[in-house]
């Protein structure tokens, strides 16, 4: 019952900081496929986890097997460089401009000229320093904020719950568990296909009654149909897959440079919350009716599709820079691909 378990409520800790950096390093065109892409990982990590469980199933050393691991995040240190959007939020140009040179380098680009004096719009103001209540001052940002710890919540309970359930059903845990996995192979196709064509909220919310409709499935179908509850339990799974996936590539794109990565760690905080309750839903709900922790999560599911309607629409949209544009995005209508939040100052551009 531990497979699984630990290694999916590492996501958020392992992973938040690699939500920033994507969101914030990538060009708009590539957003979707490098915010989805890098995922994959986490799913190949737990085809590898199949294997280590299997052949450690002692839940101790299985334990001490995929927290080891996580040493290496220290060398994060030493890899990844500062944002210069951030950089240059915290009037730190000159640091800003040595991080934009080593990118272009390691792309093998030249920089132009005009990119040697670099200022963001609000550099005559005070340096930016960020606080928690920020989160929570300005109704937009509250309202992304409540909606996306839910997210970040309901995204923990359902994924780890769903694999717990497993665990109380009969049949081989090492298969259900490897088959369950693979389908986040195709959960990733297909927001790779919708989420630039349709947009974010739709497919996030179709992946929560997708999800939600699944546990209902998998609930009052007989024991005696195992194939049929085994079919909605792996819909499911890939059901909060999408769901997990959506709530990493939205979060960063809701709040400004200078909150963005305070947004990502106290919204998907929430994540570690729903990790230290699914055990007391599942097993606790489990003793009153076997399924009945299956219809908690219908429910839930089912709210937070209802919930992520209500965020503004972020397909095609450059990543807000203040608290006034992450504001004012449910007023946006068009794409603002074309707009400039770092003005470059050239001698052609300076009045005479």
């Amino acid at each position: 019952m531990l497979l699984g378990a630990t290694f999916s409520h590492c996501l958020p800790c392992a992973s938040h900081n690699v939500i920033f950096v994507a969101a914030e390093f990538v060009g708009l065109s590539f957003r979707r496929t490098v915010g989805i892409i890098y995922q994959l990982a986490f799913t190949v990590g737990l085809l590898i986890l199949t294997a280590v469980a299997y052949v450690l199933p002692h839940w101790r050393w299985l334990q001490l097997a995929v927290t080891l691991p996580n040493f290496f995040f220290l060398l994060y240190h030493w890899c990844l460089p500062e944002s210069p959007r951030w950089l240059i939020t915290q009037k730190q140009n000159d640091k800003a401009m040595e991080v934009i040179k080593r990118i272009a380098k390691g792309n093998k680009k030249q920089l132009p000229p005009s990119f040697q004096n670099l200022k963001s719009e609000d550099e005559d103001r005070e340096k930016l320093k960020p606080s928690y209540l920020d989160l929570i001052r300005t109704p937009q940002i509250r309202k992304h904020t409540f909606i996306l710890m839910y997210s970040w919540f309901t995204s923990s309970v359902l994924y780890q719950g769903l694999i717990m359930h497993m665990g109380l059903a009969s049949g081989n845990i090492y298969l259900d568990f490897l088959y369950s996995a693979l389908v986040e192979f195709p959960a990733a196709f297909i927001l790779l296909l919708t989420v630039d064509r349709i947009g974010r909220r739709y497919p996030w919310a179709a992946a929560h009654v997708l999800t939600g409709g699944a546990c209902l499935v998998t609930a009052l179908v007989p024991d005696t149909l195992y194939w049929l509850k085994m079919t909605a339990a792996c819909l499911g799974r890939m059901g909060i897959t999408m769901c997990y996936e959506m709530v990493c590539l939205v979060n960063p794109e809701l709040y400004p440079t200078s909150l963005r990565n305070l947004g990502v760690l106290i919204c998907s905080s929430m994540c570690d919350l729903g990790g230290i309750m699914t055990p007391f839903i599942v097993y606790r709900l489990a003793e009153l009716w076997h399924e009945l922790p299956l219809v908690v999560f219908a429910g839930i599911a089912f709210v937070g599709g209802g919930l992520v309607l209500l965020l503004p629409e972020t397909k095609g949209k450059t990543l807000p820079e203040t608290i006034e544009d992450a504001e004012n995005m449910h007023r946006q209508e068009r794409s603002k691909e074309n707009t400039v939040y770092l003005q470059i100052l050239t001698s052609e551009a300076a009045p005479k």
